[in-house]
């Protein structure tokens, strides 16, 4: 018997649609499957049967979060194929600074209305980010908020979970002094600080195709593979994500007690969006690394005899506490 309600459509909720969605999204999920996935699409959970070759202490790591205000751009502009990776960018970036391998991702749609090309178009690029992350995608929800939500609104959060060898684990607490900063590039302002970025900017009557708005919308960087090959060539003692907070908040959540890291902001260019941003707003510097990643998406910590050849050294380890920028 096919599933249709006409009581709960006339209240606001198409389940057909939903329905609809599944058969517009369902071959992007199944294409970020791995092998250590099980069954298909539709079940009541998702099932990985984890690979443990080589590992002695499997330890699970989680995270979730969401894109948060940059949600609205892709609203007014239309363009809702790359916010999913942000949201799959914004968990596994997190999860890897503890030196995990990303496994599967589950993501949370809440929508006013269903519009299933645009509930596909949205799963698509959470399907890309899985992708780029190795990481299955192997369940998720669409969920029809009729009367809470417009129509056109909507909102996305993840959930990711990674596998580590307890003994590999990066906790930071290798990190002394004299060991070097290596920064990894952003590649734009990521997924924070949009509430600020919308009230510079005007959002709301800015152009939904000018370049701006482009720019804005591009996507966080996914930096799974970079930083697997980097820590297979250097033992990595600190990984530091900087989302919100800046390079001033989330620097120090990689470092033990009486260590602090000394930044030369001259050791980089911010890309020239930061500039703008800071221009049209008149934000102070310090506002600036307190708020936004600056063009530096990822902070690692290395042994002060590795060879650094061809990354970006950008401070160094010191005794003391919490960050010191110099400018």
């Amino acid at each position: 018997m096919k599933s249709f309600s006409e009581s709960y459509s006339k209240a606001g909720v198409d389940i057909t649609a939903g329905y609809d969605s599944v058969e517009k999204f369902k071959d992007y999920v199944k294409s970020t499957f791995t092998p250590e996935v099980i069954g298909g699409i539709g079940g009541f959970g998702g099932m990985i049967a984890p690979n443990l070759t080589g590992i002695a202490e499997p330890i699970l790591v989680s995270g979730t979060d969401g894109v948060g205000t940059k949600i609205r751009l892709a609203q007014l502009a239309g363009i809702h194929g790359t916010i999913g990776i942000d949201c799959v960018a914004m968990c596994v970036n997190d999860i890897i600074c503890c030196g995990a391998r990303p496994m599967f991702f589950l993501d949370y749609i809440a929508m006013g209305k269903n519009v299933p090309d645009r509930t596909a178009e949205i799963v698509k690029g959470v399907a890309e980010g899985c992708s780029q992350a190795g990481a299955a995608l192997v369940g998720g929800e669409c969920a029809e908020h009729p009367g809470l939500m417009a129509d056109d609104d909507y909102d996305l959060a993840g959930f990711a979970v990674g596998l580590a060898d307890k003994s590999k684990m990066i906790d930071g607490s290798k990190i002394q002094e004299g060991d070097l900063l290596v920064a990894l590039p952003s590649s734009g302002l990521h997924s924070n600080g949009f509430s600020l970025v919308r009230k510079v900017f005007d959002i709301e009557n800015l152009d939904p195709a000018s370049a701006l708005m482009t720019e804005l919308l591009t996507p966080t960087k996914i930096y799974v593979s970079e930083l697997s090959s980097l820590m297979s060539n250097l033992e990595v003692r600190g990984v530091s994500h900087i989302t919100g907070g800046g390079l001033i908040e989330n620097v120090p959540r990689m470092l033990p007690d009486g260590i602090k890291a000394v930044i030369d902001t001259k050791t980089w260019t911010p890309p020239e969006i930061f500039l703008k941003l800071q221009a049209a707003g008149d934000i102070p510097q310090r506002d600036m690394y307190n708020t936004f990643n600056m063009g530096v998406g990822m902070v690692l910590a290395v042994p002060a005899q590795s060879n650094v050849s061809g990354l970006n050294v950008i401070g160094v380890c010191e005794h003391g506490e919490g960050v010191e920028l110099k400018w």
